[in-house]
């Protein structure tokens, strides 16, 4: 399988939060960056302006209808489904696929389509009280939903990021994929999922790509906060195995801490060696999520969260879309994006897309300089092209003598910046000597 890369985006934090700001600049951009897929969370309506809701305008996973789409997205509200279809021509037009998020675990309090309903329990999971659990012990239920995936495909929709997988099961994915795909065959499903145990299980019911959050998150995460070193990023490679290209690295999302944020990194100098394992390393996708490149800090937000439940303007957004207009970006902004479209570049070549993978750590363990847990090497490397990898996972500059026993046998010296990674082109060091 050939990695991917997703980007994520809430369309109501995006210009004014309409669909038609999703333009054909914004698109081309995306595609500059060597996007495959737009990731759009908050697609299917979800409840807005009722006592039982979350924040204003409310929880995009608090769904109403999953057969309409929200009216606040629309400039004309009674067009919105004729603006949404407008919007998937220009997606696909600039070359990308669109994604959105299918919600099975659960409805809003007040959910009511013109298809007959979904069949709920009379609780919730956890503090979800903006939700109702479906009932997937009615007969009909599996069919229900099903439809819905038939409903959005039939839109235009190239594949869904599914909501909760753990919380529905593998059975009942696989029953109501299969359905999908009877119809539109080339979907792609991502599962979010957390629990390592149960990757197989869903990988087997037919999804294409998994959240690798307990794995290459959690681990980078950790890396940086002194509590793992680098050779958790070897285990969880060896142990993932065959399932390894099946994962989706991620350094943020909607549901956690923004990477520049003051909860995690804060300064985004500190976060090109944590990109660098997640973009490069093995054929994983990667999922970027809106205003990352441009470091974007949540400041107007207690707990480093862009909300889901809030109108918010991100200021990475707000200058992102200023400069694609003509603007300049801050001096931060704009360093911190070409270190993403410099790292991003090379994760879609197809050497990175579909190149083999060496792990270094083993083999440099007592070499000159190197620290097995505070840096971490790799080879990446196909028939025509040779990469290798090294990142610093420390506060201070390292050098080092990188030993590698395959493909370009030898002892290279590398250095990089603190928390900062750098590359070995062997094509380019041909070229020059």
């Amino acid at each position: 399988m050939s990695k991917r890369i997703i980007y994520q985006l809430l369309p109501r934090l995006w210009g004014s939060g309409k669909f038609r700001d999703i333009d054909a600049r914004f698109l081309g951009y995306l595609r500059g960056l060597g996007v495959d897929y737009l990731y759009l969370t908050g697609i299917p309506r979800h409840a807005s302006g009722k006592p039982f809701v979350k924040g204003d305008p409310g929880c995009p996973y608090s769904i109403c209808d999953y057969f309409d789409t929200n009216p606040y997205l629309a400039s004309e509200p009674g067009r919105r489904m004729e603006e949404f279809a407008l919007l998937v021509r220009r997606v696909h037009r600039a070359g990308l696929k669109l994604l959105i998020d299918f919600v099975p675990n659960h409805v809003s309090c007040d959910y009511a389509d013109a298809h007959g309903g979904i069949p709920v329990h009379g609780y919730c999971d956890y503090d979800w009280t903006d939700t109702l659990k479906i009932d997937y012990a009615h007969p009909d239920t599996i069919a229900r939903m099903s439809e819905v995936l038939k409903f959005w495909a039939s839109r235009g929709v190239d594949g869904f990021r599914c909501d909760m997988v753990e919380l529905v099961g593998a059975e009942r994915f696989g029953a109501m994929m299969a359905a999908a795909r009877t119809e539109y065959p080339s979907l792609l499903f991502v599962a979010e999922v957390y629990g390592r145990e149960n990757y197989r299980s869903f990988t087997d019911a037919g999804f294409d790509l998994l959240y690798d959050k307990s794995g290459i998150y959690d681990i980078l995460r950790d890396i940086f906060f002194g509590h793992r070193g680098a050779s958790a990023i070897t285990r969880n490679w060896q142990e993932l195995g065959d399932l390894q290209e099946r994962m989706l690295n991620f350094l943020e999302n909607h549901d956690e801490q923004r990477l520049c944020s003051s909860a995690y990194a804060a300064d985004p100098g500190k976060t090109m060696a944590l990109a660098a394992v997640a973009a490069l390393f093995n054929r994983a996708s990667l999922m970027l999520y809106a205003g990352g490149e441009l470091g974007e800090s949540a400041s107007e937000a207690a707990d480093g969260r862009t909300s889901i439940f809030n109108w918010v303007r991100p200021s990475s957004l707000l200058a992102l879309r200023k400069y694609l207009r003509g603007a300049s970006l801050q001096e931060a902004e704009a360093s911190l994006l070409w270190r993403w479209q410099s790292l991003l570049t090379l994760a879609s070549s197809p050497l990175c897309r579909k190149g083999d993978n060496w792990d270094l750590n083993y083999c440099n363990v007592g070499a000159p300089g190197f620290d097995p847990e505070r840096h971490f090497a790799f080879l990446r490397f196909d028939a025509k092209r040779c990469l290798l990898v090294f990142c610093n996972f420390s506060d201070t500059p390292a050098s080092v003598r990188v030993h590698v026993p395959v493909r370009a046998e030898g002892d290279y010296d590398l250095s990089a910046a603190p928390w900062d990674y750098s590359v070995l082109d062997f094509n380019q060091q041909a070229d020059t000597e």
